[in-house]
Order: structure tokens, then C-alpha cells, then sequence
């Protein structure tokens, strides 16, 4: 059959696409456009904000239109959540944030049997085990997503994934090094440890691992790959995690640290886990262990109560920072959550200006750091060619530009020249 797939959302939903797309191959079918006609179009969903949501629906319903008489099968955190209103938007098949591999069978079934509808999504906060998938793409690809943990139990005041993936689950050790000895083998260069909250990868096993172990391993098992992690949590960053990581040769020295807001007062809302004092600790620890990281972040403007005074604080916290890159959203009001009923609710207008003041700071703070670049030699993996130029990342993930041939999953050396834009340019050496 022919399948098209349309993913919203985090790192781990295109993972778990990854692995749909992967199976369905090895099953026989054929991946296709999503705009274009199918026999299935399976729609992955995110749910982090009340915006997210109405990006689903809108398109479950592109798909249905699509599909008047195909099969529309509608999978995780949105489906999770309310898999009644996914159903009630014409879905054939709901399923939730797990059983990818379950949820595949079902389509099948649906395929052969023609139209109707199935529904069915477990309970979240009840698992207990990690879903395990193949890492990797299906094919074409220089870097791949290993997915080393799922679900959170921080219960931030803004946001519902506890809900929608449950508690902390942890890839063992063992099959992680093994998946990034596979990797390796398929010609990747580089793997991404990925998860819904991989500070807490571990944490569920009750023996002692941590994540420093876990790094340890798989840059120990796969030194050909280049090994980037996903987002972090400040109490992850310690002088003993910063000494052991900087210990490693293959460890891209990439920290995007989850901030949301320089204010006490917010975070303390936000039911963050910690304060500025100890987030800028962690800060100055990656810059002691490590030259010149990257340290990249998220940030929330407008979140309730949220003052002038206290946005100016956070604007001053980020300068102090001094971040290379940051992903600046204004507040969403999410149902089902604490902040959605907490008093002081900022009007959109001034969240969005927030933004575009936040979002300034971080363009002036990048364009800074790409600035200090301007005159060294970096090693870049090169992904695809855009634009007349190859490009692909160093290993601090600043995007580089640069002339050559056939420069697909290569690691050259470039000497940067210049900055365009949000990336660097420069000449590739040894051509």
C-alpha cells in the first residue's frame, strides 16, 4: 500500500516516525508525499500547547479530505490526550504515544478490511516499560536519532506531556551502545540521544545509572559517530557529568539547556526544578570543562504573571548567559494544566512583543557568537546541498555553508571566512 506520514512536534515523534517509516518499508509498502494521493495517511501528533492541538486537527482534516475513501490514522500526544476529538474529526484508526508497532498491525488490518473505525489508547501514567525502536532513518540521512528514554514526571505548571507520555523509561544501557554500534555500521556519522526528558534517563532502573554512564558508553562503543545530546536539565550539569563528557573525544560540545524564563519569580511558577543562581552555575561549568561551547536554550515569554519587571530580568539573565542560539515562544495557554487557571494571564499582543524582543536579544547574541568564529578551522559534517552550497554543522551545531562536490555524509575541515544570515561560510580544505 501506499502511506503518507505528516509529523508535528518534538525530536521524539520524528523518531518514532523514523521507526514507522522503517517498518513499513520492511513490511512491503511504499512511502509517499503526504500532499499528494494514498491509500493511508497516518498523522503523528503533538499536544505541548492549545496551539499545537489546532495544528492537528487542522491536519486530520486535510487528510480526510484527502482520503474520502482511504484509511486516516491518527497516533500520539494529541491522540493520547483527547482521542475522542481525533476520532470526531473522521478518523479511521486512534491510537496514542505508544505501541507503534501494534498501531502499524492495526492499519493493516484496516487496510485489508477496508473502512471503520478502532480507538484504542492505553492509560499513560501507568507504564512501566520502554517501547523500543529502530534508531535511523529510512534513508538518505547523516545523522540519526537514537531515542534513549521516554516520559517526565516534572510536572512543570505549563505543560501536559506527563499526561500524554507518562512516567520515566529508560533504554538499558546495553541496547543503547548496541543501536549505536548499528548506526555506525549503516554509514552514519553522527547520533542524536534523544528523549522526552534524557536528564532523567536512568532514574526508573533503580541501579545507579545516570546519564553521564550512558554517554560514556555509547561514545565508548561507536567512536567513528559523533555523539550530540538532546536538551538538558541544569541539575544534569555538574563538575563530575562536565569533567567525565569533556573526557570524550566523539562528544559534540552542544549543550541546549532548558531555561523558559530568567526570572525566579516565573520559574518558581512555572514549577521549574530550579533557580537562576543555579542554572547560571551550569552555564559557567560547560564553559569551564569545555572551549567555546554551544549552549543553546528554550524561552517562554508572557507566561502568567508575568511582569515588565520581571521580563526585563529574564532579558538581562539571557544576555548574561550569553547564549549561541535560543527558541523563544510565547505562552500558551494549555488546557488542562495549572498555568491555564493561574491568575495574571498576559494578554497575546504582549506576549507576541515580548517574543520579538526576546527572539532581537538571541539574533544579536548569535550573530555575536557565529561573529568569534569568523578566522578558526571547524570540522563539518555536511548534510545536503541548498542553495548552490553544500551545508552541514560543526560540532557546536553552527550551520556552515560551503562550495564543493559530492560533499553528502563527509567530515572536512573548513576554514570559516564569513558569516550570511544565521550561518557561517566558509572553504572546505583538502579538496
Amino acid at each position: 500500500m501506499n502511506i503518507a506520514i505528516y509529523t508535528l512536534g518534538c525530536k521524539v515523534n520524528q523518531v518514532e516516525t523514523q521507526a514507522m517509516e522503517r517498518e513499513l518499508l520492511a513490511r512491503g509498502h511504499a512511502l509517499v508525499p503526504f500532499d499528494g494521493p494514498a491509500d493511508a495517511y497516518i498523522v503523528n501528533t503533538c499536544t505541548v500547547t492549545a496551539v499545537s492541538d489546532k495544528k492537528c486537527r487542522n491536519i486530520i482534516r486535510r487528510a480526510r479530505r484527502r482520503a474520502p475513501d482511504g484509511i486516516v490514522a491518527v497516533c500520539g500526544c494529541y491522540a493520547q490526550t483527547d482521542p475522542q476529538a481525533a476520532a470526531a474529526l473522521g478518523a479511521d484508526l486512534v491510537s496514542g504515544s505508544a505501541g507503534r508497532m501494534a498501531f502499524l498491525d492495526q492499519l493493516e488490518e484496516l487496510l485489508q478490511a477496508g473502512r471503520g473505525q478502532v480507538v484504542t489508547v492505553d492509560s499513560a501514567l501507568a507504564r512501566r516499560d520502554f517501547e523500543r525502536l529502530p534508531a535511523g532513518g529510512a534513508s538518505g540521512r547523516t545523522r540519526a536519532m537514537l531515542k534513549v528514554e521516554d516520559g517526565c514526571v516534572n510536572f512543570c505548571s505549563y505543560c501536559i506531556i506527563p499526561y500524554a507520555r507518562g512516567p520515566v523509561r529508560s533504554l538499558p544501557l546495553a541496547e543503547a551502545v548496541a543501536e549505536a554500534r548499528r548506526l555506525a555500521q549503516e554509514g552514519y556519522r553522527e547520533v542524536v540521544l534523544t528523549g522526552i526528558e534524557i536528564s532523567s534517563w536512568g532514574r526508573d532502573r533503580k541501579d545507579g545509572s545516570e546519564l553521564g554512564g550512558l554517554v560514556e558508553g555509547v561514545c565508548a562503543a561507536a567512536p567513528e559517530l559523533r555523539v550530540r545530546l538532546g536538551s538538558l536539565e541544569p541539575r544534569t550539569v555538574t563538575a563530575d557529568f562536565c569533567r567525565r563528557c569533556a573526557a570524550l573525544p566523539n562528544l559534540c560540545p552542544h549543550f541546549h539547556l532548558s531555561l523558559q524564563s530568567g526570572c525566579d519569580a516565573t520559574l518558581a511558577r512555572m514549577n521549574r526544578k530550579y533557580d537562576t543562581s543555579w542554572y547560571y552555575e551550569s552555564v559557567q561549568l560547560l564553559r569551564d570543562y569545555f572551549p567555546d561551547p554551544g549552549i543553546t536554550t528554550d524561552l517562554i515569554t508572557g507566561f502568567p504573571g508575568e511582569t515588565e519587571e520581571e521580563f526585563a530580568q529574564t532579558l538581562a539573565f539571557v544576555e548574561r548567559c550569553a547564549f549561541t542560539a535560543m527558541h523563544v515562544f510565547p505562552y500558551s495557554r494549555r488546557p488542562g494544566t495549572p498555568a491555564a487557571d493561574m491568575p495574571g494571564q498576559v494578554p497575546m499582543a504582549e506576549k507576541e512583543a515580548r517574543a520579538r524582543r526576546a527572539i532581537a536579544l538571541g539574533e544579536t547574541l548569535e550573530r555575536r557568537w557565529l561573529d568569534s568564529q569568523v578566522g578558526r578551522v571547524l570540522p563539518v559534517l555536511f548534510e545536503e546541498e541548498k542553495g548552490g552550497a553544500w551545508q552541514g554543522h560543526t560540532p557546536h551545531y553552527a550551520l556552515v555553508r560551503a562550495q564543493g562536490e559530492a560533499l553528502h555524509n563527509r567530515l572536512a575541515d573548513v576554514s570559516i571566512t564569513g558569516v550570511e544570515g544565521n550561518a557561517l561560510t566558509g572553504t572546505v580544505l583538502g579538496l
